[in-house]
């Protein structure tokens, strides 16, 4: 159903139906009255693989390419004003130095949560925020605890999706069988998502992009496609004036763990066009665990979809999918308070079916490890490796030496918190 055919109402009608969840709570905190503040400033030595990175306009799957070096990471802001008892209004800041503006904006909301009265409670969220798919990535400035780099599956929803609408949860606490969640969203001003994971595929980084922030897309594939690079698409706007959605369902019991499932529609018209952009139809299944004992927490994670574009030979089809599972172990068991050793394992793939085999199909897997000591509130020290194994025969465009590429990347992360 097309509502209008300006975006600014499409985003209008999806705001006013506001609903929510909480959004995580911060690890540091300056309490200014209503006020609080919180944030970190990360530094980074990183020997990464010498291909040039995606966000440079290559194919290479890490956050960072050009061999070793040291970097200043990024910056994140979170202010978190308190209206009364039950509203609260948040936004988080960032400062990186590859984004082309100096300081972006990653969310910015108003949260609604009335104090629970019976065993039913629900809550509103408005605004620009991150859609509640992760089970990873539930720290400040939407950060993984566990890894510097998140799973191939939350980097993508970093990369790509944001909620610029609203989401409600309804809750009802059954007592002795858990928390039982259902959740609603509608959206606006997400129809390019899509374009990263055709174009360029699958990737693992820890850079969500900003709201007002751009995203490069692969030099090699805009030549495969007959367009001169540098190409850049605006990641967060409203094309074809039709509001998104997706829904989920959950279950949460204490001392056992978390089941959760989502549909998530962009509801995008392949076929229109605004000025240099078109609009991607982007749709999903997310499908996600989660348990702990004895310092133990492990996470799985599982998710399957297709974009479409309109091309002028027709309907041009991506199919994706990646799933990934995560130990990570808190060291106090064992003595070592301050210490937290992560294990992950990723594999993902897309498909072209449009030509059989596709230069940009895919396959891969990926082994993360991290060792994390925190022995201040101040500060976190984070070493990292990824083993990562993939193909595609676009490669061989971008310079690569073949079609299969093995690549490892290590990061070592001074991360200080207000």
């Amino acid at each position: 159903m097309v509502w209008a055919r300006s975006g600014w109402f499409g985003c209008a009608l999806a705001v006013a139906l506001a609903f929510a969840v909480p959004g995580p709570v911060a690890r540091a905190e300056e309490s200014l009255g209503a006020l609080r503040l919180s944030g970190y400033a990360d530094f980074r030595a990183v020997d990464a693989p010498e291909e040039t990175a995606w966000l440079q306009g290559g194919l290479s799957k890490f956050r960072y390419g050009g061999g070793g070096n040291f970097r200043f990471a990024e910056a994140v802001l979170q202010a978190s004003y308190k209206l009364d008892d039950d509203l609260a209004a948040v936004a988080v800041l960032r400062a990186e130095p590859e984004q082309r503006i100096g300081i972006d904006m990653l969310e910015g909301y108003v949260l609604w949560r009335p104090a629970a009265r019976s065993a039913f409670n629900w809550s509103v969220k408005t605004g620009a925020f991150f859609p509640a798919i992760s089970l990873e990535n539930d720290d400040l400035g939407w950060a993984s605890p566990y890894t510097l780099t998140p799973s191939a599956i939350n980097s993508w929803i970093g990369e790509e999706l944001r909620t610029i609408g609203s989401e409600a949860t309804l809750r009802y606490d059954t007592g002795a069988l858990g928390t039982v969640s259902g959740l609603v969203a509608v959206t606006c001003c997400n129809d390019p998502a899509g374009v990263l994971i055709a174009d360029r595929g699958w990737a693992m980084d820890d850079r969500p992009a900003g709201i007002f922030s751009d995203q490069r897309l692969p030099d090699a594939t805009l030549r495969l496609f007959r367009q001169t690079p540098p190409g850049r698409t605006p990641m967060f706007t409203e094309i074809d004036g039709r509001p998104g959605w997706y829904a989920g369902l959950s279950w949460q019991m204490a001392g056992v763990g978390k089941l959760s499932v989502l549909r998530y529609d962009n509801e995008g018209d392949p076929n229109h066009t605004s000025g240099s952009n078109t609009a991607w139809d982007t749709r999903f299944w997310s499908y996600g665990a989660r348990t702990n004992w004895d310092g133990l927490l492990v996470i799985a994670q599982g998710l399957q979809g297709q974009t479409v574009v309109g091309t002028r030979n027709g309907l041009s089809y991506t199919f994706f999918q990646s799933a990934f599972l995560l130990a990570s172990y808190d060291l106090a068991g064992v003595g070592a308070e301050d210490w937290r050793v992560s294990l992950r394992g990723d594999v993902f793939a897309t498909r072209h079916p449009a030509a059989t085999p596709s230069i940009l199909n895919e396959d891969g897997r990926a082994l993360t490890w991290a060792v994390s000591w925190q022995h201040f509130d101040w500060l976190k020290l984070t070493g990292e490796m990824i083993a990562m194994q993939s193909r595609r025969r676009e490669y061989l465009r971008d310079g690569f030496a073949g079609p299969a590429a093995d690549q490892h990347m290590l990061q070592l992360s001074a991360r200080f918190f207000l």
